[in-house]
């Protein structure tokens, strides 16, 4: 744990235009699940996220971070077809990646990191997620971490 890099901080606008902040989660693990509705892998991956982020309940906050999709429109369709229920930063730019020096780049979709409660990448998936329980274990590992510390 104390490797870790510094905590991340990363502030912006939702998908509706109101303002969001990771800094405003700490306390507890926050998994940031980087998506484009664009994007074909996380469409198939999206009922694991969306099944992970309910198994894991209120010991953890997920919050996405869409890319590249030209309009908030087409990320708010997703996100209904999905129910995804957590927020996400719209950053058609890709530029909250640039957040996450050495963890994600620009092209780094989909793609997964998990904070710990100090706000510190803690563990990352980087491509398809490999399976529900693949994330819902990883983020488990962080929780447990906290709940020790």
């Amino acid at each position: 744990m104390d490797a870790r890099e510094e905590a991340i901080s990363l502030d912006g606008e939702d998908l509706d235009g109101d303002p969001l902040a990771v800094q405003d989660f700490r306390g507890k693990p926050v998994v940031l699940v980087v998506w484009g509705s664009w994007c074909a892998p996380c469409r198939d991956e999206a009922p694991d996220v969306v099944g992970a982020a309910e198994e894991l309940g209120d010991d953890v906050q997920f919050v996405g971070i869409n890319i590249r999709d030209a309009s908030t429109a087409q990320a708010r369709a997703f996100t209904r077809r999905f129910d995804v229920d957590f927020p996400s930063f719209y950053s058609p730019s890709g530029e909250a990646l640039l957040a996450f020096p050495g963890v994600l780049g620009m092209r780094t979709i989909p793609a997964f990191a998990v904070l710990d409660a100090d706000g510190r990448v803690a563990a990352s998936i980087i491509g398809k997620l490999p399976s529900r329980q693949t994330l819902v274990d990883v983020t488990k590992d962080v929780v447990d971490e906290t709940s020790d510390g």
